[in-house]
């Protein structure tokens, strides 16, 4: 299947021959689709905090925080092309008159485009080459106002990283997503010492840009509030890349003859978060972000969910070492067993009654010494979609998962009217414990389910091809995790899928 240049190929992306062949075989043989048992509900894997316990988990937070190192990881390799998808597809058509046909219409984003933060670069850079904005929209020019926006003559939108993108109106300057990201650091992320720890990953052909931003905010910010901010990056690794197959399921070449592979997906950044010295990790996308006066809510949930993390891992780690003890005391299985049920949503083989003591120790040993991941979790309103779910595996073991619709066949009623019966879905709102009681770091690649990727159809030189993603980070990436849900405000979830989001009440200054 392979020649001489295609494994040097492989190997020069650091990339081991049998996994490529796995991933072949991943092709010829499909994903299976996840095996709903139950949606998680409040009281059913869903945690409802009321305001006397979110109250006792921030003081419990802000108590043990201070001994904590404390990274915030913040995946923003996103390009923003696909946010103005509209505005390209009105450019290429060549029409004059926008349509408005709803919030999301070209014709709602010219009619409000002064209410976005990036006008006034427009304007200006518009009036380097004697252009008025003002005229222009009075003349319906939209083309010309769209070239200047999108394309590289102009600010270059259409080819940025979506957190280097002007998003919301400050009084003291306009702020990109990754500004809000170190403002946010600052009111639930800081570690022992006042020092903020933030780290972005992000696409190779971005790096120096995002690089160039953040020194210049880094020297802003350490000098307006006395925060130390390390603020470092890192980039979807070569040897997480996929290899790409036709319809047939033979691997696809490019013109030249060569192999094409393609990024893995956010599931590839598994390798990134397990190589953080930390020992707590929050998780938040890059376009979840809020101005200044919408953030009090999103620091409030950070660090209720971030108290119960650590409420939780030092009981965790406090039974872990009583069990390893020599003078273990088997009375205290029960206690164990109950906590591990009730506060870590362990689930127990049908046959454990009938272990003996010593098999009981070593159970809950191996489903305690794990990562830990507290999620946050809102709660539906609108169409049903991925979410928490109890999910049975292929071993038969139930547990709790994040679960994306297309993991689910929609052709199984069984399993569709689990998803419509979910009461709850994800907004990627995490708080990761990434080390064992000793201290020491799990390698979190371990704890990945691979039955868990993905295939799509993309295309590339006019021909169709298949392309699989990884497990997904927060999906099977963290498959084999302690996982626990926690039910937050939709306050806290504001993400900026299109650019006529950022009119939305909650993005206008």
């Amino acid at each position: 299947m392979f020649t001489d240049e295609d494994l040097k190929q492989i190997k020069s992306k650091g990339i081991d021959i049998n996994k490529v062949k796995l991933q072949i075989e991943n092709f010829k043989n499909g994903f299976p689709y996840a095996n709903l048992v139950k949606p998680a509900t409040i009281g059913d894997g869903i945690v409802a905090v009321d305001e006397e316990k979110a109250i006792e988990l921030i003081k419990f937070y802000e108590r043990e925080s201070k001994n904590k190192v404390i990274i915030k990881f913040v995946p923003a390799s996103g390009a923003a092309s696909r946010m103005f998808k509209n505005l390209f597809s009105f450019l290429e058509e060549g029409s004059n008159e926008p349509l408005n046909d709803g919030f999301h219409s070209t014709g709602n984003f010219f009619e409000h485009i002064k209410d976005f933060a990036f006008y006034e670069d427009i304007k200006t850079i518009m009036k380097k080459d004697g252009l008025d904005i003002e005229e222009k929209l009075k003349n319906r020019e939209y083309a010309i106002i769209l070239d200047y926006f999108l394309n590289e003559k102009g600010l270059g939108y259409g080819m940025l990283p979506k957190g280097l993108l002007k998003f919301h109106k400050h009084e003291n300057g306009h702020r990109m997503p990754v500004e809000e990201h170190i403002v946010e650091s600052i009111e639930y992320g800081l570690s022992k010492g006042n020092n903020a720890f933030i780290h972005f990953t992000v696409s190779p052909e971005h790096l120096d840009k995002f690089k160039n931003e953040i020194n210049l905010l880094q020297k802003k910010y350490e000098k307006t509030t006395g925060v130390s901010f390390d603020i470092s990056f890192s980039v979807q690794k070569p040897s997480t890349d996929t290899i790409a197959v036709d319809m047939d399921n033979n691997p696809f070449r490019d013109k030249n003859g060569n192999l094409v592979f393609r990024p893995g997906g956010h599931g590839a950044l598994i390798e990134n978060l397990s190589e953080l010295d930390a020992d707590l990790v929050f998780i938040k996308n890059i376009d979840n972000v809020v101005p200044d006066r919408m953030k009090g809510d999103t620091a409030k949930y950070k660090k209720v969910l971030a108290g119960l993390l650590l409420n939780v891992q030092e009981q965790t780690f406090n039974y872990i070492e009583k069990l390893k003890n020599e003078n273990f005391e088997t009375e205290l299985l029960k206690e164990i067993e109950i906590f591990a049920e009730k506060e870590l949503n362990i689930t127990f083989p049908d046959n454990y009654n009938v272990y003996s003591a010593g098999e009981k120790r070593n159970f809950l040993i191996n489903q305690m010494d794990r990562p830990i991941r507290v999620c946050g979790m809102v709660k539906n309103e609108g169409e049903p979609g991925g979410g928490p779910f109890w999910v049975k595996n292929s071993k038969g073991e139930i547990s709790l998962q994040i679960v994306e619709s297309s993991q689910i066949d929609q052709n199984n009623a069984t399993q569709k009217k689990i998803l419509e019966e979910a009461t709850h879905f994800n907004p990627v709102d995490l708080v990761c414990g990434i080390k064992n009681h000793r201290g020491e770091r799990f390698d979190l690649k371990k704890f990945v389910d691979p039955e868990t990727g993905f295939i799509s159809i993309k295309s590339k030189d006019g021909r169709s091809l298949k392309a699989q993603e990884l497990p997904g980070l927060w999906n099977g990436a963290m498959a084999y995790w302690i996982t626990i849900f926690v039910e937050v405000p939709i306050s806290t979830f504001n993400p900026v899928k299109t650019v006529n989001d950022l009119l939305r009440e909650q993005h206008q200054g």
